[in-house]
């Protein structure tokens, strides 16, 4: 498959899925385009921001860079898209608790906490004493428009792509997104460098982003949600010890709460973090699996934290 390459820079974004939003460049099938993105902050944070200004950021919407429109393109079409790389556009990136926001209750975390990461090398987040999370970054954000009218928020998932935070949307990932209006118009954004799976916080290493995508065209594939082909599912991160922590019941939700409370007790007793410190590694390294759910009453949720960042890189 060859083609075209085409530039986006992220001088111009949207904050919302929208039909009626036109699109700022036109493609064939087989063109790769070369997008640069805004961190989930819109470039509020800086270097030097603190936790007070946390509370002080606005959401108004992921900032996204596109539409793009590709020529052809028909409701019941699948767009596969081809993530051919993913790499920083800044030097650092972020992760904040909120208060009210995430896995956790507000009672639980009541205090806003910013982790400002430094990402120059390309290939760790550092800052947080002698850890090192990997870098494996990928699109948060990736989706094509809606086939309902009007403005419809970018935080939750749905049927287009959009929020859907997968971990594994690294470079060799295909995502097969179900074209639901003509020409499809697709955008990007919300970049993270690093993640674990279920971003307990809300938050992963978020980051200013250029990613690299090339698009394909499957005719009538009438897929109802995305799905995906991925290279592998061992990371980076996943390659050594780990360290897991269980929790059972009957609510997978709260199994989860209860997984992650327990990760963090023990990174706090035996690690020497802090509580925000913990759940902030919890959400950007610690993958959430459902290790089991067929003998009722109860179900297994396990978090998982690759023992490797405590190395220092």
């Amino acid at each position: 498959m060859t083609g075209k390459e085409h530039f986006l820079d992220a001088s111009v974004v949207h904050y919302e899925w929208n039909n009626a939003i036109p699109p700022r460049l036109e493609i064939d099938p087989g063109d790769t385009v070369v997008f640069e993105t805004r961190d989930a902050s819109d470039e509020f944070f800086s270097i030097r921001s603190t936790h007070e200004d946390v509370m002080r950021r606005v959401f108004k919407g992921h900032p996204l860079t596109g539409p793009v429109r590709i020529r052809s393109a028909r409701l019941g079409d699948v767009l596969a898209v081809h993530i051919v790389e993913v790499v920083p556009r800044a030097t650092f990136g972020w992760t904040n608790v909120r208060p009210g926001r995430g896995l956790l209750p507000e009672s639980e975390f009541n205090r806003p906490f910013l982790q400002i990461w430094d990402v120059s090398d390309g290939r760790f987040a550092r800052g947080m004493r002698d850890i090192a999370v990997p870098l494996e970054p990928f699109p948060g954000v990736m989706g094509v428009a809606l086939d309902d009218a009007g403005s419809h928020n970018t935080a939750p998932p749905r049927k287009n792509g959009g929020n859907m935070d997968i971990k594994q949307l690294t470079a060799g990932t295909t995502v097969f997104l179900p074209v639901w209006v003509d020409g499809a118009l697709f955008s990007v954004g919300d970049a993270h460098g690093a993640q674990g799976d279920g971003e307990v916080c809300i938050t992963a290493v978020e980051m200013n982003a250029r990613i690299t995508l090339q698009f394909e065209l499957l005719r009538a594939g009438n897929l109802p949600e995305p799905q995906l082909r991925t290279r592998g599912l061992v990371s980076r991160a996943a390659s050594g010890p780990q360290y897991a922590t269980t929790a059972h019941g009957p609510d997978l939700y709260e199994c989860a709460r209860q997984a992650v409370r327990h990760m963090i007790e023990h990174l706090v007793r035996n690690r020497g973090l802090s509580r925000e410190e913990a759940y902030i590694l919890c959400s950007v390294a610690v993958d959430l699996k459902v290790s089991e759910i067929v003998d009722a009453p109860n179900w297994i949720v396990s978090a998982f934290l690759p023992e490797m960042v405590f190395g220092g890189g």
